[in-house]
């Protein structure tokens, strides 16, 4: 492995993999990827896949419009095929007080440039007899948005980073990080020490641990969620969106021959990913609640992954302020796969002296200590 390297990536996820294929797409040398494991097996293998572009907050929405962009061109830009599935995102709010927030949401989404649509309970029962709505105040839908495939995705921004010469060392774990007088210098792995004046953290749940090895609090926590898988269900249509019962912080969205169905998130961080099939209780609950049909539908398997969350539930993006040459990207908060595209591009920017073509000055890890936390008006959904 090299001695010496421009920029070395912690984190082989869908993050760290984007930030090197846009490092390489500027020409970018002597940068290399570093990941414990293999590439994607932590978060992003367990995600979910989700694409949207309904978020509350503006800078959520410019990081979802400038993906989108890159999502819809994939295949010809990296020559895999990602898979998108534009089935649409159908949120649905159940209190008067979801529903003022959604309205409010859909007219910022507006202004901005997305068809999102407001409708009613009639129209939604028109459009999905399946769903019980007699309780809904109302929702929303968008057909630019849908789901796609992981795997594929990360496997497109690793063949663009080698393509470009980036190296990617799988099986190589970080085990320190050295600076000297408020600078990177190098990192210490399990094959040996790298010198390198950058650094970037794109350790997902594993942020906070790499912030300290710079000297850096990086306040970013792992969080279980879990997801189940059912048996074939031809009960409903194949074309179903991905629906999001706002209230119950459920979702369920067609996979393959069966139905991916949410299942609860820890309240408290830890880092286990064991799957607790006693929670197939609350998730046929919920599913049943709000599809009927589903009383005919076989749970049959789950798994559980992270969520990196931080304390206002948007990203850590950005050069340390103790620390020259230590960038984050952290602290997605269930949106990391989707906003991928975006942060790669951006982060590529700023690390390599441009300006950023979203302003992430909002995002930096100092508005924790300021106070500037970025505020919505309820908990943002994570898929």
């Amino acid at each position: 492995m090299e001695k010496t390297a421009e920029i070395i990536i912690i984190g082989g996820g869908i993050i760290g993999a984007s930030i090197a294929y846009h490092l390489a797409q500027k020409g970018a040398k002597g940068v290399v990827l570093l990941e414990k494991g293999m590439l994607g097996e932590g978060s992003t293998a367990k995600c979910a896949g989700g694409i949207r572009a309904q978020f509350s907050t503006e800078i959520n929405i410019r990081f979802s419009l400038k993906s989108l962009k890159f999502w819809n061109r994939f295949e010809e830009i990296t020559g895999v095929d990602l898979g998108f599935k534009k089935v649409g995102y159908l949120f649905l709010a159940t209190t008067e007080e979801e529903w003022a927030v959604f309205k409010a949401n859909v007219d910022l989404q507006h202004k901005l440039g997305i068809p999102v649509e407001l409708l009613t309970p009639q129209e939604i029962k028109y459009r999905w007899p399946f769903l019980k709505v007699d309780d809904l105040q109302g929702g929303t839908f968008c057909t630019w948005e849908g789901y796609a495939g992981p795997y594929e995705a990360i496997s497109g921004f690793a063949k663009g980073a080698r393509r470009g010469s980036v190296k990617i060392y799988e099986g190589t774990e970080v085990l320190g990080i050295h600076q000297k007088n408020g600078k990177i210098i190098s990192v210490r792995t399990t094959k040996g020490d790298i010198a390198s004046p950058v650094v970037i953290n794109a350790a997902g749940p594993y942020a906070g641990e790499v912030g300290k090895m710079a000297g850096v609090e990086v306040p970013v926590l792992p969080y279980r969620r879990q997801l189940f898988f059912t048996a074939p269900f031809p009960w409903i249509p194949d074309s179903i969106p991905l629906v999001i019962d706002f209230h119950r912080a459920w979702y369920f969205r067609r996979e393959g021959a069966g139905l991916l169905v949410s299942g609860p998130k820890d309240n408290f961080p830890s880092f286990n990913i064991n799957v607790d099939y006693e929670a197939m209780v609350e998730v046929a609950e919920n599913s049943i609640y709000r599809v009927p049909l589903m009383e005919k539908a076989e749970l049959n398997r789950g798994w559980a992954g992270f969520y990196e969350i931080s304390p206002d539930n948007h990203a850590i993006l950005g050069e340390a302020p103790a620390c020259q040459g230590f960038f984050l990207a952290n602290g997605f908060s269930g949106h990391g796969f989707q906003h991928s595209p975006a942060v790669g591009q951006v982060m590529a920017e700023l690390i390599l002296g441009e300006k950023p073509s979203i302003d992430i000055s909002c995002l930096s890890v100092d508005r924790f200590r300021q106070g500037h936390l970025i505020h919505e008006p309820l908990t943002a959904f994570k898929e």
